[in-house]
């Protein structure tokens, strides 16, 4: 049974606003280097940091917090579960989430990068807020079945977290607004911005492209950049991207968020970035390649209804691919795979 993003995140909204108030080994954060930083070729974050300062406890804290199972009904399921750092916090190898008691959940786990320069989240944008991100896969039945409430008294009774709080925040209550903030900070420390094309752009270490890399980096800027837009590689939109629809299960995307007609079958723009660890790909992960993928772009566009117009231009659906093309556009597509991103051991398990 499917709940709508909205209706789960209003309905656990009171209990936060009303708790307001008051495996690598693990290595501690570089100290010449602040948790969160603003990559000089990506734009200004987004995430008010006025109203949660990045501090080491809170980062800690949320770490902690994030690979803690006890997050879940039974306490078998963490965030980490879904959100695997060695590949790139996606869910290697599920088509569609795994949730509580062997469930399967309705769409492919999104990667966790980059968060601070998101307006929105989720596959169908239903969260609009970073800090309220974690009630939805922890409310809802198929994932992890829990609620706000449960947690605390969990955490409540275990001998670390008051301490862990009280160093975070300033005393030792646990509250639904602090768990979620930690979370946020551990989430915002998760900058993936050293990839290949980075040290290009920016020119460090004088790092070159090769020809095909640089064929690559040319016919993404003409054909793909419109909606991978920038060096966070998405313009965070919502759009049809002219997948078969399934009649046996139709996924409405952003529509079931909006109930507008022109939002069925939208789903949010996905990043670019660490594609080779986090297939498989598209919302329901139908995909198991980056081959599949730029031959659905090329000759698999489906005329569905809402279709981006994009991708049907001039009466042509899709674009336009030669074989070289998909080759060369494979090659500047590996220059964004952040492999000291998946390594970091700040961003592993403590």
């Amino acid at each position: 049974m499917y709940f709508k993003i909205t209706n789960i995140v209003f309905s656990v909204l009171a209990v936060v606003l009303a708790s307001c108030g008051g495996s690598s080994a693990p290595a501690e954060p570089e100290p010449d280097k602040p948790l969160f930083y603003q990559p000089e070729n990506f734009p200004n974050a987004v995430y008010d940091f006025s109203k949660n300062e990045e501090t080491e406890a809170g980062f800690q804290l949320g770490r902690k917090l994030f690979y803690d199972s006890r997050l879940s009904r039974d306490n078998t399921i963490s965030c980490a579960e879904c959100h695997n750092q060695y590949y790139a916090f996606t869910h290697h190898g599920h088509a569609l989430s795994h949730g509580i008691d062997g469930q399967i959940g309705r769409r492919n786990a999104p990667a966790v990068q980059n968060t601070a320069f998101m307006k929105s989240f989720l596959w169908d944008g239903g969260v609009f807020n970073l800090d309220l991100f974690p009630i939805v896969p922890i409310t809802n039945p198929q994932e992890m079945d829990e609620s706000l409430v449960s947690i605390m008294e969990k955490l409540e009774k275990d001998e670390k977290y008051p301490d862990l709080f009280e160093n975070a925040f300033g005393t030792k209550e646990i509250t639904s607004d602090r768990f979620l903030k930690a979370l946020s900070q551990f989430m915002n420390a998760l900058i993936s911005d050293n990839a290949k094309y980075d040290q290009y752009i920016r020119q460090e270490n004088g790092v070159s492209l090769s020809a095909s890399e640089m064929a690559g980096l040319k016919l993404y800027q003409a054909k793909c950049a419109t909606c991978h837009a920038s060096d966070l590689f998405t313009d965070g939109s919502y759009r049809n991207n002219g997948l078969e629809v399934f009649d046996r299960d139709p996924d409405y995307g952003r529509y079931d968020i909006t109930e507008i007609e022109s939002d069925k079958y939208k789903f949010k723009v996905p990043s670019l970035r660490n594609l080779k660890y986090t297939f498989p790909y598209m919302h329901d992960g139908r995909f198991n390649t980056l081959e599949e993928v730029l031959d659905h772009y090329s000759e698999g566009v489906m005329d569905t209804e809402n279709l981006d117009p994009a991708l049907k231009q001039n009466a042509s659906l899709g674009i336009p691919l030669s074989d070289q093309d998909k080759q060369d556009l494979l090659a500047f597509l590996a220059t964004l795979n952040d492999e000291s991103f998946i390594r970091n051991p700040k961003f592993s398990a403590p």
